[in-house]
């Protein structure tokens, strides 16, 4: 889809995947909601697509005059960007009655860092608004995939066929701990590093609490970011995350969860549901989510990974990686109406990823870091995959080992080989 950019674009501006469903989106619905994590760029692509704009995050007297008129903000060229509109939650309610009185689409883009404490969004917003969920940056979108093999066309069972892109692991390496920020791009790791640190020590103090209402203690915060870092694309759940949270006091169940709430509220914890399905044995389906931040150079930097550490540690940077797949897959899968789940049954049989579209087109996805390792990862997921029962579901139309380096290919046992740099939407 061609997306026209709006008066607002700015210079320089990277087109995102997401760029089509804002488009799609301006032309259904009068209200467009683009969320997503604190740096991910949802300002610059409501700036691509829009012709006047309020930045609420820029100045005190803007947000102060935003709440003693709400409605006047709203008057400009349309579609009008208001940023942040959550710092002045009676915006929301000022919109609604605009586009009530003109009924037309395409008037409003607001852009948000995290959901409002009293979800009013939830319950005025039917019929009135299409959201549009932006993440950090896939490989795709920074350039460091060729996108030569499409997911949509893998879900529509299309053969893979992809030359070998000339990357080696350290730069895989390089690409996790930098991670998919617009503002990273260019900068080496370790220079990447040094910002995400001071990121994620303003989201403990200020954002947190901000968002959820509730008044967090930063330290055990930055120890609950410690254990999910640690935990990074395992099923750990509540009580063994606060089991793993060091100090004094020990962190409880009940704030562990407040606290991982309030880290979903500003979208920088974004675990993998598990999938459900029926097994043709007297195995069980674990229903515990899969840790995750929504980029991995979050977890690289909580815990001080750096690339030469991570070279020698390839058991961590070989979560790290299937973290940074799983964002990818996200990113694409958006595209194609699909959502990204894992699966994983009691007797230990397990999915690292499952694509599924809402016809129940689905395909499986096993993440291998070392691409000498293709054999062993398309025998566990074949043995997986013979694990769901048909009579409930089709077979799935790919299975897919995406690995760091390599080639892309279709192998004569049915499993499909691909790098993730080659992978696209």
């Amino acid at each position: 889809m061609v997306v026209e950019a709006g008066s607002l674009s700015p210079i320089g501006y990277m087109p995102r995947v997401g760029d089509a469903a804002v488009s799609a989106a301006l032309e259904a619905a009068p209200i467009v909601l683009i969320e997503g994590v604190k740096g991910c760029g949802k300002t610059w692509t409501g700036r691509h697509h829009a012709h006047s704009q309020v930045l609420l995050a820029d100045s005190a007297s803007v947000r102060a005059g935003a709440e003693a008129v709400s409605r006047h903000i709203l008057e400009g060229a349309r579609p009008r960007l208001i940023d942040e509109w959550q710092l002045v939650p009676s915006i929301w309610e000022a919109a609604r009655h605009v586009v009530d009185e003109t009924r037309n689409t395409g008037c409003f883009i607001l852009t948000g860092s995290s959901h409002p404490s009293d979800d009013i969004t939830r319950h005025s917003g039917a019929g009135r608004v299409r959201r549009v969920r932006l993440r950090t940056m896939s490989l795709a979108e920074s350039g460091e995939s060729t996108a030569e093999v499409s997911l949509a066309a893998m879900l529509a069972g299309e053969a893979c066929d992809a030359a070998e892109p000339q990357v080696a692991i350290p730069e895989i390496v390089e690409m996790v701990c930098r991670g998919g920020w617009p503002r990273s791009l260019g900068l080496s790791a370790p220079a990447a590093s040094e910002l995400l640190e001071s990121y994620l020590d303003e989201m403990a103090r200020i954002d947190l609490p901000t968002a959820s209402g509730i008044r967090h203690n930063p330290l055990k915060i930055n120890r609950l970011l410690t254990s999910i870092a640690r935990n990074t694309s395992s099923t750990a759940s509540l009580s063994t995350l606060a089991r793993d949270v060091a100090g004094e006091p020990p962190l409880s169940w009940t704030a562990t969860a407040s606290y991982l709430d309030a880290l979903g509220r500003v979208f920088l914890v974004e675990d993998l549901p598990a999938w459900s399905t029926r097994l043709r044995s007297r195995a069980t389906l674990q229903q515990s989510p899969k840790r995750n931040f929504v980029d991995p150079s979050l977890a690289a930097a909580v815990i001080g990974a750096t690339p030469g550490r991570l070279l020698d540690d390839f058991e961590t940077l070989g979560l790290l990686f299937e973290s940074l797949v799983v964002r990818d897959l996200r990113v694409y899968a958006d595209a194609c109406k699909a959502n990204v789940y894992h699966f994983r049954t009691s007797y230990g049989d397990e999915i690292d990823a499952i694509v599924e579209q809402r016809n129940g087109t689905w395909l499986a996805v096993e993440v291998k870091l070392n691409p000498t390792r293709v054999d062993e990862a398309a025998q566990s997921l074949l043995k997986a995959c013979a694990t769901i029962d048909s009579s409930e579901r089709d077979a799935p139309v790919k299975k897919i080992v995406v690995t760091a380096t390599g080639y892309g290919y279709e192998r004569d046992d049915g499993v499909t080989v691909l790098p993730i740099t080659a992978l696209g939407p």
